[in-house]
């Protein structure tokens, strides 16, 4: 069963301490949100997780194994798509299969059922820029997906849509992630986007950051299409804003 732990990560750049003894933990099928202002540290901490930088100290566990600067065990997705327009859909999305050395048949015939999921079948052959916003963010899902389907880590993947395409991915997202069993850790700044997707919250804050808070999303009216507008959101959106605010 896909378990992450992140344990004990300190890093510095120079004499400054940004990232002071953060730990946390994805476990099975959940998707968990790190939540904080912006220039707090997430960035730098995911690239820690991520294995693309090395801690000052601390580790990172993925299934029991240590990959603490090891990069490739995690599909990594930042906040831009970075689809590359001069290849078509299916070629973007086998791409890290043919960085690895697959065959490109086999690569297309392991990419291809996913398509339905994705909601993109029919969309094989078109290019970046005959896609909506909302569709080119399913590519690049479906892309890191296939990069690991065991976990994914996103950087505030949805930050360039629009409020009511970001209101429709969330419900997709949330379900897709428990059609395939994926587990998920996400960052974000918007409280809004972490109540919504997010089975835990870490609450990233202080100079240097370190986890503040943990705060889980138990409500049953949680799958309902106007969550956003039920008591139990808004008192998790309180809860959350004392704390960034106090």
């Amino acid at each position: 069963m896909t378990e992450l732990l992140v344990q004990h990560i300190n890093q510095s750049f120079g004499d400054k301490e940004i990232l002071h003894d953060v730990s946390l933990s994805v476990k099975p099928n959940e998707i968990v949100s790190i939540l904080g202002v912006s220039g707090i540290g997430k960035t730098t901490l995911f690239n820690i997780i991520a294995g693309i930088n090395q801690p000052k100290s601390g580790n990172i566990v993925f299934n029991d194994e240590d990959i603490t600067g090891q990069a490739g065990h995690l599909g990594y997705m930042l906040q831009k798509d970075l689809l590359l327009p001069f290849r078509t859909i299916m070629n973007n999305v086998i791409l890290p299969d043919l960085v690895k050395g697959v065959k490109k048949s086999a690569a297309t015939a392991r990419a291809e059922p996913l398509f339905e999921f994705f909601g993109l079948t029919g969309y094989e052959n078109k290019y970046p820029h005959e896609l909506s916003g909302g569709m080119k963010q399913r590519a690049a899902l479906l892309r890191t997906f296939l990069s690991t389907k065991d976990l994914t880590l996103l950087d505030e993947p949805f930050s360039a849509l629009d409020e009511l395409t970001k209101r429709g991915i969330y419900q997709w997202y949330t379900d897709i992630s428990r059609q395939m069993q994926n587990s998920t850790l996400l960052i974000t700044h918007s409280v809004d986007e972490a109540i919504t997707l997010s089975d835990r919250i870490y609450i990233l804050s202080g100079k240097p950051a370190t986890i503040s808070h943990e705060i889980k999303i138990t409500s049953a009216k949680r799958k309902q299409a106007d969550f956003e507008l039920t008591a139990d959101f808004i008192h998790y959106k309180k809860e959350i804003l004392d704390i960034l605010n106090p």
